[in-house]
């Protein structure tokens, strides 16, 4: 098959766009892929540093003042017209979009050539750009139950994210006590809010990392690259603590006792497949507040626990975390619960539809 795929903005769209393209050419390695997405947006760089294809369009969201907004109809048009070229020269099979503005004008463009098209929806709450696009595609893909309520039934399917795919074939070793001078026989807290970090936790995490200590939970926090320094020289050392800019998610989440993070699709999805027990933060500063109901999904299934940044002090963060590590019962249950939202071969359910879509089977 010949795939176009769609994405771009942000790292929740971009990521399992990623993985289905590894997943298809693991596959079958005669497959043609070609990513289309913002010209001045993080795909730009990050998919051709991966070695596919890239186009990039100069779509902009809808947002600001008036003149902000006549722009982005204009920078619509202009897109369309280029998605149009694109795919008449390229000829895919299927277009597949992953979310994002960007996607509105290269499905347009898919529609009116009649190409096949599939929609992904990552998170609970279904992007302005899926809901713009769902009446026209062939098919959709979605992670969530509740995003039935939204979408039409009949060409929906529940397939889950397909990054899952690099979860389960991520190959990095890393032995977490050697690596970080851990004790064996203390329970161990990942504390992680995205690459970047979190300037809001960053300020309360210096006095729950003091009463970690003293209670002797081994934490790895990870203030992202840009806070690092500012907070490694403002904060002391305590025993049993560990601060580092950045570490290898995957390889450390299987061998935690629980993990404090952020509500992004991706980490809903490695949860879910690697049976982490979390308590969840949920980024207030993301489209649609979609981070906070990707938590309540969880949190609803027993799968996590979930403190909304308005109520993230030290003091509730640390009683929350020690609850939880004290009770082994109360985490096995988390576990257990967060194994049945796994949905690990939603890349592979995702291509076989594919399949279906391309040769009418």
């Amino acid at each position: 098959m010949k795939i176009c795929i769609v994405t771009g903005g942000t790292g929740g769209h971009i990521y399992p766009a990623v993985s289905l393209a590894h997943a298809l050419l693991d596959q079958d390695s005669t497959h043609e892929i070609f990513f289309i997405g913002n010209k001045d947006r993080m795909e730009a760089k990050e998919i051709p540093a991966l070695g596919f294809d890239f186009i990039g369009l100069p779509a902009k969201g809808f947002n600001g003042s008036i003149f902000a907004k006549l722009n982005a109809v204009r920078a619509l048009m202009k897109s369309k017209a280029l998605a149009v070229k694109v795919l008449k020269e390229k000829k895919p099979d299927l277009v597949v979009g992953f979310g994002g503005y960007v996607c509105v004008p290269v499905m347009q463009a898919a529609f009116g050539l009649g190409i096949k098209t599939m929609l992904h929806e990552q998170n609970s709450v279904v992007g302005k750009a899926n809901k713009v696009l769902m009446g026209k595609v062939d098919a959709i893909v979605c992670a969530y139950e509740a995003n039935f309520d939204i979408f039409p039934k009949a060409k929906t399917r529940l397939l889950g994210n397909p990054r899952t795919y690099e979860i389960k074939h991520h190959s990095e070793q890393l032995d977490m006590y050697k690596t970080y001078g851990l004790v064996k026989k203390l329970p161990t807290v990942l504390v992680v809010m995205g690459s970047l970090g979190s300037e809001s936790v960053n300020a309360i995490m210096p006095e729950a990392l003091r009463r970690f200590s003293e209670a002797q939970i081994q934490v790895i926090y990870v203030t992202g690259k840009k806070h690092f320094d500012d907070f490694i020289k403002a904060v002391p050392a305590y025993p049993h603590i560990v601060v580092t800019p950045y570490v290898d998610q995957l390889a450390l989440m299987p061998q935690i006792d629980l993990m404090v993070c952020r509500g992004g699709a991706t980490t809903a999805a490695e949860l879910t497949v690697l049976a982490v027990p979390s308590i969840i933060i949920p980024s207030p500063y993301v489209p649609n507040n979609h981070q906070y109901h990707n938590a309540k999904a969880l949190f609803d299934a027993s799968a996590s626990a979930l403190i909304e940044e308005k109520d993230l002090t030290a003091e509730s963060l640390f009683y929350r975390v020690q609850a939880l590590i004290s009770d082994p019962v109360a985490l096995k249950a988390m576990k257990k619960q967060a194994k049945t939202l796994a949905k690990p071969d939603a890349a592979e359910a995702m291509i076989q539809w594919m399949t279906e879509l391309v040769h009418g089977q």
